[in-house]
């Protein structure tokens, strides 16, 4: 396949509806690029589960994802599933963000994803973010909404198992859920990496990208 490199990587801005949002879609990109790149900064940005538990599995869990960066993580507490009816809000933490860093690259969910959470704060990301490169992540879930990406983060097995190792340490609080198991995810990672000629691979939408092709 045609392998595509994005420059000196230097600042990345990961966002999530919910805690374990990043850690799913892209966990194993921000394991791939933080190992490569010590010191890299990282700003997170999750809309909900602030001042509760899962804020504080959100804080140990991305810090474990990203070894060596220098981690900035924000987390709101707007309801879970209401973020239609909490639009400004959402819209307000996404442009805060957008003043705070300008990143090389931008991890979010995917502009088709089912769950209207996920959905809604991939359509905000480019309104705020307007000339940068957005990766969109794929969260595997009962919707039956994974399609064909376009673009892939080949992954080595160690990092996959990695990967899954540290999604079930981190999140205890979404043991219980039926699909939230050690198969679901390496399989996933297992399907991307036939995808493009890996063992492993996390997979992303591309909305829009811009070439040098003349340097």
């Amino acid at each position: 396949m045609i392998r595509l490199g994005a420059g000196r990587l230097e600042r990345i801005v990961a966002v999530g509806a919910h805690c374990d949002d990043i850690a799913i879609g892209a966990g194993g990109t921000l394991l791939t690029l933080c190992h490569a790149r010590p010191g890299v900064r990282v700003d997170a940005l999750v809309l909900s589960g602030g001042g509760t538990g899962r804020e504080q599995e959100e804080a140990a869990a991305l810090a474990a994802f990203c070894p060596g960066a220098d981690l900035r993580l924000t987390v709101h507490k707007l309801p879970d599933g209401r973020l239609p009816a909490h639009w400004e809000e959402a819209k307000s933490a996404v442009e805060e963000l957008r003043e705070r860093t300008d990143p090389d690259l931008v991890l979010a969910p995917r502009t088709d994803d089912a769950h209207q959470d996920h959905r809604g704060l991939a359509r905000l990301v480019p309104t705020a973010f307007r000339d940068h490169l957005v990766l969109g992540y794929e969260i595997v879930k009962w919707d039956g909404d994974l399609g064909r990406p376009s673009a892939y983060q080949p992954l080595t097995p160690q990092t996959a198992e990695q990967k899954v190792r540290l999604l079930q340490e981190h999140y205890p609080s979404q043991r219980h859920r039926p699909w939230y198991d050690r198969e679901a995810f390496l399989g996933l990672a297992r399907i991307r990496g036939i995808e493009c000629h890996e063992r492993y691979a996390e997979a992303f939408a591309v909305t829009k990208l811009t070439f040098d092709l003349g340097e």
